[in-house]
């Protein structure tokens, strides 16, 4: 079947009522679609099986991460990733029925004849070995919880070392001007967090999903904190505890194999949350801001780093990604900014501040795919080809997810306010993101009361 492109390009646009914008390149040799697009390729039956048991996001996914179906020699993955989103958030592909009862129509049906032909017609493939299965457990309940972060982050560190570069720190950077490297704007990043906590020395930091300890080494080192940590991935755990012996600083920070809902040795002067809450989910999140809320001192602040999804389309439910579930995050959920404001403010929060850092991300995760793809055959040795295939197409997917506005990042500043009202905060924007100079003390709460000679009642500018 010389032609098979060919006549998969011209079903597949009939189906879909509109071009698809790429091309088709086929087991056969065969090559179809409009000139100048990214091509696709189908490496055999089994790929295009795939897509006809789940068409759309997860059959793709699926057919990339077995090997099934690839970028063409020189192509280029962002491109062809770009061209698929955009053209998947048309508004006529959105609202596409492509299931069962959407392929019986006379289109639905030329698509089965040409699969038929192609002796693509079969039994649903098994999906790939990197896919999670049904996790056990209530939603979001501990044991759930903690088989979904192993899933992801008890890949191995040295893994993650190829990834991440030295930083070891995995979210989102800070991109300043003076930052020319990946390293120089994760340091950016952690000192960001440190300034808007405004630690002081002898202050008390939690971190509450703390990863391999970057933060915790960087506001130990440079801010003179004593420091508690807590993650629920043991690998992260034990290369965490590692860094901080080696650093010295064991005596001043404390790094445990703990839950968030677990905390109960407050209070701390200010708390940070990197790249945590995603993992919290909705029917979880009152319990999470309301913990984090009593666990700091009246006037402590919260740095609540987290992304972000955009609004549902009007009159369209919300429908998570299956692959980043299924593969990369199991049971993460994501929320637009508003709502994560006002479940903070709900818990008795007071929101200072929310800063943007969408464009940022995409620039960090194209860092990451670049490390990835420098160190391939490394990768492959530590983790297999399926997983490695999973991480350079989430990371890539989601690097253009960010640069063009789907999903954002923010870092939320709020405060627990003193039972009388004041926050404790500098004035200014400019003030609360100063350095403090060397020595200088701990912060404390505004003062509640003050004795003057001016009676019961002061003048009111």
């Amino acid at each position: 079947m010389a032609k098979l492109a060919g006549q998969l390009v011209e079903a597949l646009d009939g189906l879909l009522g509109i071009p698809a914008p790429l091309r088709l390149q086929v087991w056969d040799g065969s090559i179809a679609g409009p000139p100048g697009a990214p091509t696709l390729v189908l490496r055999n039956r089994r790929a295009l099986r795939r897509l006809l048991w789940q068409p759309g996001e997860l059959g793709l996914a699926r057919g990339y991460v077995a090997g099934d179906l690839d970028v063409a020699p020189g192509g280029d993955l962002y491109e062809l990733l770009s061209v698929v989103g955009r053209f998947a958030d048309l508004p006529q592909i959105r609202t596409l029925d492509l299931g069962p009862r959407g392929v019986l129509g006379a289109a639905g049906r030329r698509a089965l004849a040409v699969a038929l032909r192609a002796g693509a017609v079969g039994p649903e493939p098994t999906p790939p070995p990197e896919e999670v299965r049904k996790p056990r457990g209530g939603l979001h309940s501990r044991g759930r919880d903690r088989a979904a972060i192993s899933h992801h982050y008890d890949v191995g560190n040295e893994f993650y070392g190829l990834v991440l570069g030295p930083s070891m720190v995995y979210s989102c950077a800070y991109w300043t001007p003076a930052a020319k490297s990946l390293e120089a704007a994760q340091e950016a990043k952690l000192d960001l967090v440190c300034r808007k906590l405004g630690l002081r020395p002898g202050m008390r930091l939690l971190d509450v999903g703390c990863g391999w300890g970057s933060l915790l080494l960087h506001a130990a080192e440079h801010y003179g904190v004593t420091a508690v940590g807590v993650s629920i991935s043991t690998e992260q755990v034990a290369l965490a505890r590692r860094r901080i012996e080696e650093a010295g600083l064991a005596d001043r920070v404390e790094v445990r194999l703990q839950d968030y809902r677990e905390i109960t040795d407050g209070p701390f002067d200010a708390v940070s949350s990197i790249g945590m809450a995603e993992h919290v989910g909705s029917e979880q999140y009152r319990v999470y801001a309301e913990g984090l809320h009593r666990l700091l001192v009246p006037g402590g602040r919260l740095l609540n780093h987290q992304i972000a999804r955009r609004p549902d389309h009007p009159g369209e439910p919300h429908r998570p990604s299956p692959f980043i579930d299924r593969y990369v995050f199991p049971d993460g959920e994501l929320s637009p900014v508003g709502s994560t404001v006002s479940r903070l403010e709900e818990a008795g929060f007071e929101v200072r501040d929310v800063e943007s850092l969408r464009e940022h991300y995409g620039l960090t995760l194209r860092e990451w795919v670049a490390n990835l793809e420098a160190h391939w055959t490394d990768a492959v040795r530590l983790v297999g080809r399926g997983r490695a295939r999973v991480w350079r197409l989430y990371m890539a997917a989601s690097a253009l997810a960010f640069e063009q506005n789907r999903i954002g990042v923010n870092q939320i500043l709020a405060v627990r306010a003193t039972a009388e009202g004041p926050a404790g905060l500098p004035s200014t924007r400019e003030e609360w993101l100063l350095r403090p100079a060397a020595g200088a003390p701990a912060a404390v709460p505004a003062a509640t009361s003050a004795d003057t000679d001016l009676g019961d009642r002061r003048s009111v500018r």
